[in-house]
């Protein structure tokens, strides 16, 4: 059994609801969303063109994060491309907690960009 990547502290909870932000975290970007004062951490490089979620929009009908590039949309809980399944993967999402006012999350080592 793996064990878990160690908690990073990110940014501050400050994020407003509907705001999206992307960061470098080691070797990955990292989308986290504010959907309705819920925070959520995703792979921020789409897996179909590697366009920045970051630079995207939320669709709180229907809780994803949709990509700027083609608009797929991706749940946030989840990461399930609900758009094309068949076209593209879902995009891996990331443990999150807030700690005194600090976004943390628990990234595995990857590429910044996905071949």
């Amino acid at each position: 059994m793996s064990e878990n990547p160690p908690w990073k502290p990110l940014c501050p909870a400050d994020l407003a609801p509907g705001e999206l932000r992307g960061f470098d975290v080691g070797e990955r970007l990292v989308l986290v969303a504010n959907l309705r004062g819920r925070l959520y951490a995703m792979d921020d490089w789409c897996n179909h063109a590697g366009c920045l979620l970051s630079g995207g929009w939320l669709d709180g009908k229907r809780a994803c994060v949709v990509c700027p590039c083609h608009e797929y949309a991706f749940r946030l809980e989840d990461g399930k491309n609900i758009t094309f399944p068949r076209l593209c993967d879902d995009q891996p999402v990331f443990p999150l907690k807030v700690e005194q006012g600090t976004v943390h999350v628990a990234v595995p080592p990857g590429p910044k960009e996905h071949s």
